[in-house]
């Protein structure tokens, strides 16, 4: 299992639907990069300028939105996964 350090979060992509809700069938070059992923594992956090620890807002099991094209993407056994900075994640979808 990966282990992110600093502010870094490892998500899992969350696959989008091949499907629109009319029922087209979508071509994989047609279904955008995912930005929705469920957060896996998430780092300790960095300090601010005093020392102080910036919190983490994300938690183990949450499903997320990040910025499309941000992050790296590794492969973990046959699990894809990407790792992100938290200033790329945009909300918690709840």
């Amino acid at each position: 299992m990966l282990r992110p350090l600093l502010d870094r979060v490892l998500l899992e992509k969350v696959e989008e639907e091949k499907v629109t809700k009319s029922g087209i069938i979508l071509s994989d070059k047609t279904v955008e990069k995912p930005s929705t992923a469920k957060v896996v594992a998430v780092g300790p956090g960095k300090l601010d300028d005093q020392g102080k620890p910036i919190s983490m807002d994300v938690s183990v099991g949450d499903v997320v939105v990040y910025k499309q094209y941000s992050g790296t993407n590794v492969k973990d056994q046959d699990t894809e996964y990407v790792i992100v900075e938290m200033k790329d994640i945009l909300a918690v979808v709840e």
